[in-house]
């Protein structure tokens, strides 16, 4: 372990390798695995789970306590994976009584000023661009790319391999592989570019495309559409990953253009 001027806690569990900037505090009730940095004046608290090779920069403050009014000291973690860089400060909170931890996955890019707030899940390779604003409990799957500055309502639901357009107000779910955007937010199409570049076939591709035809362009209402999907698209993990998203959907999902 490298240290300069920093604050560290004697029980505080640091990996092999680890880097840590000068004013750098890192509080008791946390561990960061092997080989990540810390850079200067970043904030560690209490509750923090920091994964390998991880990247956590100046200003950055993990595991403050929840900016909610029911939150009552509960014990809770906010936990980084691996790989993962937070960058100039972004702030994580840790999670509640709800859910008793914040998560952001591996191989995710948490980019400046951004916030995550207390007990949302963000899964794997996620983007989120600078300044954007993640309400309590929301949830973020694989893959998805969040523009610079989008405005994030409590519980909404992001699918995997989404692209949400930069400034998007987002109060509803959004389905897989969508591309959504405007204000107010609607479908735009689906993530061409982001699907071609993991490797979805241009059969999967299309199948997916025909799913949301029947689902924006048919005229039917979202119930009727997902029968219609149901009854005439042949069975796939995309149709599948489509139709449970939406029949989960608590909220609704956005309208098309």
């Amino acid at each position: 372990m490298q240290q300069t001027l920093a604050s560290i806690h004697p029980n505080a569990q640091i990996g092999k390798d680890v880097v840590i900037g000068p004013f750098v505090t890192i509080e008791e009730d946390v561990v960061i695995g092997d080989g990540t940095r810390i850079d200067a004046n970043a904030c560690i608290l209490k509750g923090s789970r920091i994964g390998k090779n991880c990247h956590i920069c100046s200003g950055a403050v993990i595991a403050g306590e929840p900016q909610d009014l029911k939150f009552r000291g509960e014990y809770s973690t906010a936990e980084i994976g691996d790989n993962t860089t937070i960058r100039e400060f972004v702030t994580v909170n840790r999670g509640t009584a709800s859910r008793g931890k914040t998560v952001v996955g591996n191989n995710c890019l948490i980019m400046a000023y951004s916030h995550i707030a207390h007990d949302c899940i963000l899964k794997n390779n996620i983007i989120v661009a600078n300044a954007s604003q993640i309400a309590g409990e929301v949830e973020i799957d694989d893959f998805a790319t969040i523009g610079g500055g989008t405005l994030m309502h409590q519980f909404s639901k992001i699918g995997p391999h989404v692209m949400i357009q930069g400034g998007s107000h987002i109060n509803k779910d959004v389905p897989p592989y969508a591309v959504v955007g405007r204000i107010p937010t609607v479908f735009a199409g689906i993530n061409l570019i982001g699907l071609r570049r993991r490797g979805f076939s241009a059969e999967q591709i299309e199948e997916i495309q025909n799913i949301y035809r029947i689902l924006f362009n048919s005229g039917l209402n979202i119930t009727e559409a997902l029968n219609k999907i149901e009854a005439e698209v042949a069975d796939s993990e995309e149709k599948r990953v489509i139709v449970e998203f939406i029949k989960s959907s608590d909220r609704g999902i956005v309208k098309g253009k």
